[in-house]
């Protein structure tokens, strides 16, 4: 008997640190101990690991096991540290060997089988920029983790197989059907679900060629859009197919993305970079703390976060709460969201294109000379109040959307589909992209005021 190690990763926001989790088998009675300040979910972690055990065939020691997840000082929570502390009581009692530099991510089952968690993308990230190459996670997490370049991953369906990986006796394991060592290519591909409106083009909205051409400036120049118009003008059409106009995500994007998109409860592992910019379209009902993030504990990532590198879209926005509006305003500025709360403070990237789409009254009737209103006047400053002036001001694009006459409707020749137009974004984004090189910008929506006074970069054309 003595001491055994593993390794974790505890996941604050994208951010991670990796623990070190030791095991130490005393000569007391039987007991397990669980100390680094665990959470609720972790603290069930010892009931797990133990019947995981007994059904794998290589049952914990009846003795005192305690457990210490270092650093204690950082709050943990979560299952998916079950299989790093099974491994380290496994290797304190002799039972497997070497698993001292190998970083273990996966819940267990009561039958022993490895189930997946959400984060391990980000979590394989963490690890390896702190110099750990070895990893082992569930079979349905396997394609999810191979996505980091660099990372030596294993994927397993139950215990019994990583415990035999790692030296244990096999005469003594029971192996569960069909779960056994995995590769990528075992897990069937899954699509990006969300990223993009599928199906939506820009050819079938009839009309609107003043509205068409500022969502193609839109996208060109990575603005921000808002849309008034009196209902079924097209406000919704035209910002659905917004997605459609912005070019892929690059390498860095998309890992960025696809990081923040892996803490979200799946049943699927992501299986492929989202090489698409994401579309995010919250209900105006929804809360401060599901737009920008938040909840319980270590704060989660919100819609704001969710659409970084593609397109929030508020529809109706003067009916979301003002400060759920006004919380944007951080964002818009900084491309950034820093949330504090008592267990922790995570930073998730948020540099997302607001659209935003309102009628020109509270009964969308106040369109022409507005004869059809019902609306008083206090009514409709009370509707347009919630839009305050600091967050228009982060506003680059805002157009009044006219109702489509008959004609136009009928009329379907000649319209532009969002491929053609995706085209001269992509020339007009590598345009600006040389052009605006010299400061370190990317997009027109980024140059600042000290650059547009100042003089000419050295080597600008």
């Amino acid at each position: 008997m003595g001491m055994g190690r593993s390794l974790a990763v505890a996941l604050v926001g994208l951010n991670g640190d990796v623990i070190e989790v030791e095991a130490d088998i005393g000569q007391t009675l039987p007991n397990f101990v669980l100390l680094g300040l665990p959470d609720a979910s972790l603290s069930e972690a010892r009931e797990r690991i133990r019947s995981a055990a007994q059904n794998s065939g290589i049952p914990l020691s009846r003795r005192k096991i305690t457990v210490n997840l270092v650093p204690a000082s950082l709050p943990k929570k979560g299952s998916g540290f079950d299989l790093a502390i099974v491994m380290a009581a496994l290797s304190a009692a002799g039972d497997v060997r070497g698993t001292d530099g190998t970083v273990f991510i996966s819940e267990l089952g009561l039958d022993g089988r490895l189930r997946p968690v959400r984060g391990v993308l980000p979590a394989v990230l963490a690890a390896l920029s702190a110099g750990y190459k070895q990893f082992v996670v569930s079979a349905d997490n396997l394609s999810e983790a191979r996505l980091v370049t660099g990372a030596e991953v294993r994927g397993y369906g139950c215990l019994a197989q990583v415990a035999l990986d790692f030296g244990a006796d096999p005469k003594d394991l029971v192996m569960m059907d069909g779960a056994g060592l995995h590769s990528a290519e075992d897990t069937a591909p899954v699509d990006s679900a969300g990223s993009t409106q599928a199906g939506a083009d820009l050819s079938e909205v009839a009309g609107q060629p003043v509205a068409k051409l500022a969502l193609e400036i839109a996208a060109a120049g990575g603005h921000h859009l808002m849309m008034v118009g009196p209902p079924g003008s097209g406000k919704t059409m035209l910002a659905e197919r917004l997605p459609g106009l912005l070019p892929d995500l690059t390498d860095a994007e998309a890992m960025e993305v696809t990081a923040i998109h892996s803490l979200e409860h799946r049943r699927t592992s992501l299986v492929q970079l989202l090489r698409r910019p994401p579309y995010e379209r919250p209900h105006h009902s929804a809360s401060t703390a599901a737009i920008i993030g938040g909840g319980s504990g270590v704060p989660r990532p919100g819609a704001a976060s969710r659409a970084h590198r593609g397109v929030l879209f508020l529809d109706e926005a003067p009916e979301f709460d003002k400060r759920v509006l006004d919380a944007l305003r951080q964002p818009l500025e900084s491309g950034e969201l820093v949330l504090h709360r008592a267990a922790g403070t995570a930073a998730y990237p948020a540099r997302f294109q607001l659209v935003m789409a309102a009628n020109p009254c509270p009964c969308g009737k106040a369109t022409g000379k507005g004869i059809n209103c019902e609306c008083t006047p206090m009514a409709r400053r009370r509707y347009f109040g919630r839009l305050s002036g600091p967050l228009l001001d982060r506003v680059d694009i805002q157009l009044h959307v006219n109702k489509v006459q008959l004609e136009q409707l009928a009329d379907s020749g000649g319209r532009e589909s969002s491929a053609q137009v995706a085209q001269r974004v992509l020339l007009a984004r590598d345009i600006a992209g040389e052009r605006l090189k010299p400061w370190g910008l990317n997009h027109n929506a980024d140059l600042t005021g000290t650059v547009l006074r100042g003089p000419p970069a050295v080597g600008r054309s």
